[in-house]
């Protein structure tokens, strides 16, 4: 039989209000234990509420921009009996183990350590959830660390005060290392066992076909400095690891710029249909021998070959290509042409349409600024050239080239 289970927001310390900036699943959506449901944001960090429960989502209760407190309902879940059991089962083994400590324990300080992170070592530290004198309880997330997989959240072993913190964001850390020191009750035996962080090693990805492969093998490689510093919550990250995603590079639609899950799928969908970051996922050009077909001559590239190959390229791939066809009447101005020409001959200038059209750019140019203008490097603000320099096609002896008028 089927049971709805409400999820509510847990413990989130002192903080009220805090904002949702982002809501990954949806009514009908099937989650896991521990699979991320919606992520808030403190005015410390971001941390993503977890499933307690398997189930099928059949309400949402929160939108991005909503601001929640602890107790406030997240979601609804449909439940089976059978999770419903399991559920109940661990309440169970919880309460036992309260009752199996018997007399009360005193409090004391407590060194908290990197936990088996399995064969990594040196992992950046990319967040610090907690500061000095706060109360946290157990299982709440101390920092989070990341490797060249995966983000993970470091939890509170037992509850209790923050004393002092070993380590700040942008240090390295290995398995064992002494990351805070705090206040607390250890567990009894039991519950310590059970409570032992377990490595967060992703798991190994089944087989794919070659279109889903396609993302490792054509996208950028990631810049670590510029991934660390992204605007992104675990999920994201691990995410971003998994596509091989930089997200240094890619812009976040979610509030304040955070980067979201469907911001890291539309790039990589911008990337692999050649968009953004296209320049740098081009696959490399085969090499051919091609005196295996026939008889062939080599010959060295000419300096203005050298010079326009990679500059047509650079403009194919970072431009875009518009055409735009109008008709003019130049009745008027093929009048004006032809008077001109005979003062033109005698300077040996052959006068030409072409003449009139540059002309004409230059007075467009004046007018439409905007058109003399190019996107910055960083994409945030356009650049108004103050001059005017115009190049033109010319079919010459040696090829088609094009020379440029400066200060047109």
């Amino acid at each position: 039989m089927a049971e709805r289970i409400e999820i509510k927001v847990p413990d989130i310390g002192d903080f009220q209000d805090v904002e949702v900036i982002e809501v990954m699943v949806a009514k009908g959506d099937r989650v896991e234990v521990e699979d991320g449901l919606v992520t808030v944001e403190t005015d410390k960090a971001a941390m993503d509420i977890p499933a307690t429960v398997a189930g099928t989502v059949t309400e949402v209760s929160l939108q991005v921009g909503d601001k929640v407190s602890e107790g406030d309902r997240v979601l609804v879940l449909e439940t089976t009996a059978e999770q419903q059991q399991t559920l109940d089962e661990s309440a169970a083994d919880s309460d036992g183990i309260e009752k199996e400590s018997g007399k009360p324990a005193q409090p004391e300080v407590i060194e908290v350590r990197v936990p088996d992170i399995g064969d990594f070592s040196d992992v950046d530290v990319i967040e610090v959830l907690v500061q000095v004198d706060q109360e946290i309880e157990v299982e709440d997330a101390l920092l989070t660390l990341e490797t060249d997989k995966a983000a993970m959240d470091v939890p509170a072993p037992v509850g209790g005060k923050i004393l002092s913190l070993a380590i700040k964001e942008g240090d390295k850390v290995s398995e064992g290392d002494l990351l805070l020191t705090m206040l607390g009750i250890r567990a009894a035996p039991a519950a310590e066992e059970a409570a032992k962080p377990k490595a967060e090693i992703p798991p190994a990805s089944p087989p794919a076909p070659a279109p889903a492969r396609a993302p490792a093998k054509t996208l950028p490689p990631i810049d670590e400095k510029s991934f660390s510093s992204a605007h992104a919550g675990p999920s994201v990250r691990m995410l971003a690891r998994e596509l091989g995603v930089d997200l240094g590079q890619v812009k976040g639609s979610g509030l304040k710029s955070r980067i979201t899950h469907d911001d890291v799928k539309a790039w990589v969908k911008s990337v692999l249909s050649g968009g953004a970051g296209a320049r740098a996922a081009l696959p490399k050009v085969p090499e051919v021998d091609f005196a295996r077909f026939g008889e062939i001559e080599t010959k060295p590239l000419g300096r203005i070959q050298k010079i326009s190959g990679p500059r047509l390229q650079a403009a194919w791939i970072n431009l875009p290509h518009v055409f735009q066809f109008d008709e003019a009447d130049i009745t008027e101005l093929e009048q004006v042409r032809q008077d001109l020409k005979p003062v033109a001959a005698d300077k040996g200038v052959k006068l030409t349409p072409l003449a009139f059209i540059l002309r004409a750019c230059v007075l467009a140019l004046k007018e439409f600024p905007g058109f003399n203008s190019s996107l910055s490097a960083d994409g945030e603000s356009l650049v108004y050239k103050k001059y005017c320099h115009l190049g033109f096609a010319a079919d010459t002896p040696n090829g088609l080239m094009v020379p440029v008028i400066r200060d047109a």
